[in-house]
């Protein structure tokens, strides 16, 4: 069952994120569908969050889908390279979003293997925020701002992960957040393989 508006627009980003575990991110990209399971994330909260795009109002044309109503994709370009796959939560004008960092694949494995030029299924073809985002078809130029709710780029429930088999540490690649840079706030499921660091 896809989710709901209801399930995105919660207040606690964080709480969300371990909820996103286990679900089940599908894209139909270029009329081919793939489905792939949650394994990894990271929770960034707008305000008092010095990791986050649009920490405490910070406010840019990147950043503007952010100030929307949860249930939306957050795409942007890393290092000019790399597209990074958000999921935006909490009600209009929060800014707070998911990285999603790692995926193991379910449906459309041959068309992941050819985006990523893999010739078999490892690890190394989704675990890692833009190597699943070229996996499953997602670009900043087109799914900026795609309604999770649509029929492009959704999640839906498959199980739930209980929290013992949660792992929680700091993020990655936020050195620059000083004390923020410390908030355990990335969750990753604990026996999966599909993890882009253990």
């Amino acid at each position: 069952m896809k989710l709901t508006r209801d399930f995105y627009e919660r207040p606690d980003v964080v709480h969300i994120a371990k909820d996103v575990l286990g679900k089940v991110l599908y894209t139909k990209v270029d009329g081919k569908h793939t489905a792939a399971i949650i394994t990894e994330v990271e929770a960034y909260a707008g305000r008092n969050d010095m990791a986050c795009h649009a920490n405490n109002g910070l406010r840019s044309k990147r950043t503007e889908v952010m100030y929307g109503q949860g249930g939306f994709s957050y795409v942007y370009l890393c290092y000019g390279i790399h597209h990074l796959f958000n999921i935006v939560t909490n009600q209009e004008d929060k800014a707070d979003a998911i990285l999603v960092r790692g995926v193991e694949p379910l449906l459309g494995k041959e068309v992941m293997l050819e985006r990523r030029n893999q010739e078999k299924v490892t690890p190394k073809l989704s675990s890692g925020p833009g190597t699943l985002a070229q996996a499953l078809g997602i670009k900043t130029n087109n799914h900026y701002g795609i309604d999770l709710l649509g029929n492009t780029i959704w999640l839906e429930e498959r199980t739930t992960i209980v929290p013992e088999a949660i792992v929680s540490t700091t993020r990655i690649g936020v050195d620059y957040a000083g004390e923020d840079a410390l908030k355990p706030w990335r969750f990753y499921i604990k026996d999966s393989a599909w993890v882009s660091k253990k």
